[in-house]
């Protein structure tokens, strides 16, 4: 503890961050910044290239950070996982998707401490970070990497502190999310609670690891389930003629007991559309059922199918069959201004409405073109927006509310257009035929 305390003081750790993505970059950014140095360690030798280069591979974190950061050497990328036996402490940014039988699927935290426990060395720290379900450190993580020999909260020190990104938020980064710690043993806490305070404006100690788990998962469930909520309401209103948007905006006036979620085409990033399934799969290990939980995904998952069945009744207004239809879907990325497409609506969008025999094409500014999923693998390229290209397509579908948008221009231009975001709210007004969904 003396030598941690004293290392922590000079900043003279080394932090590796396992898993170089919308979580590990990040991190990795703010202890750097900090004037800590960081190994950032991936198995995509292209992803480590890039950021060696001075290079970002992600929106928010632009490539002039990248570049000061390797350039004042504070950072490096590396798929040399034998260097792990060179850091202090190890944080584990990987992700955490489900099975087709929306199980936890951990096959990339197992992998991860498989690879550390094979230079796991005496008096390191290992924290998750990937969202989880609660028990996942102590009864996971453990045993792998007590592999090595070592024991953990003895020989070497085990903590969990969720990732609390949102990409685009411009009023929130990772240094300012306050960050919750739960260890195996207080000192394994205390320790971590020292490391993240070097680089994050506030820590949150908490008595458990499982309380840790469990507080991210609860995060999620409340995002999740409110938004299922709101997407219910929007069908119901919708039926009875009444525009869920004004009433959400009138509701939003309240001072007290009200906060606002917006419905949508359905979920999308990597959190809420997965994590409270983790919280659904542990609670049966222990005869529980999450009702809530599995009613809210019910319904946000066939929020795609709603908007398709819009888009068909509206092409059928213009006497248009959906089958041989052309179709124009406005946004990729899982929400607005990020280049972010993990679990997008927009993804199941475009599937459906090739199902159905559409002729479909994609516009995301920030998405030139797809890349293979893991259940997806659309190829395709996104293509240039122009009044003569908007007047092509026999539907213009909006599923991302992108600030870039000209939406008067995408109104004015377009036969029609079906709107998820209500983002034509003021376009409207120019009298071309815009159906909300």
């Amino acid at each position: 503890m003396k030598q941690w305390k004293q290392k922590i003081k000079d900043r003279r750790v080394t932090v590796g961050v396992l898993g170089l993505g919308y979580v590990g970059l990040p991190l990795a950014r703010e202890f750097g910044f900090a004037g800590v140095n960081v190994i950032g360690f991936d198995v995509d030798e292209k992803k480590v290239k890039t950021l060696n280069s001075g290079r970002s591979i992600i929106k928010h974190v632009p490539h002039a950070q990248v570049k000061q950061l390797v350039n004042s050497r504070r950072f490096h990328a590396t798929t040399n996982m034998a260097r792990l036996r060179s850091v202090d402490a190890v944080l584990i940014c990987v992700p955490t998707p489900l099975t087709h039988n929306r199980e936890p699927d951990m096959q990339f935290v197992v992998k991860s401490c498989e690879t550390i426990a094979k230079y796991l060395q005496a008096g390191q720290l290992v924290v998750l970070e990937s969202t989880t379900y609660p028990g996942t450190t102590r009864e996971l993580m453990a045993p792998i990497l007590e592999s090595s020999g070592l024991k953990a909260g003895k020989d070497f020190h085990m903590a969990y502190s969720p990732e609390r990104e949102d990409p685009g938020n411009k009023d929130f980064t990772t240094k300012t999310i306050p960050k919750v710690v739960g260890g195996l043993t207080k000192r394994c806490r205390d320790i971590a609670c020292s490391l993240y305070n070097l680089a994050i404006v506030e820590t949150v100690p908490v008595s458990s690891l499982e309380a840790a788990e469990a507080a991210k998962i609860l995060e999620n469930v409340y995002r999740c389930v409110n938004i299922a909520m709101v997407n219910e309401l929007k069908v119901v209103f919708d039926r009875m003629g009444i525009d869920i948007w004004e009433v959400v905006k009138a509701a939003s006036t309240k001072p007290f007991g009200f906060k606002a979620f917006y419905p949508g085409p359905g979920l999308g990033g990597h959190c809420i559309p997965i994590d409270p399934f983790y919280l659904t799969w542990r609670a049966r290990q222990y005869g529980m059922a999450t009702r809530f939980i599995e009613l809210a995904g019910e319904i946000n998952t066939d929020m795609p199918h709603y908007v398709i069945a819009k888009v068909m009744d509206a092409l059928n207004e213009h006497e248009k069959s959906l089958k041989g239809a052309k179709v124009l879907v406005l946004g990729l990325a899982y929400k607005k201004d990020i280049d972010d497409i993990r679990e997008s609506p927009s993804i199941e969008l475009i599937e459906l409405l090739r199902r159905k025999g559409a002729k479909v094409d994609y516009n995301d500014p920030y998405v030139p073109r797809t890349h293979r999923q893991r259940e997806h693998d659309l190829k395709m390229t996104s293509k240039p927006l122009s009044a003569r290209m908007l007047a092509r397509y026999d539907v213009v579908l909006i599923a991302t509310d992108h600030t870039d948008y000209d939406y008067d221009c995408i109104v004015r231009n377009a036969k029609l257009v079906v709107d998820t975001r209500n983002a034509t709210k003021k376009a409207a007004a120019t009298g071309k035929k815009v159906v909300m969904a």
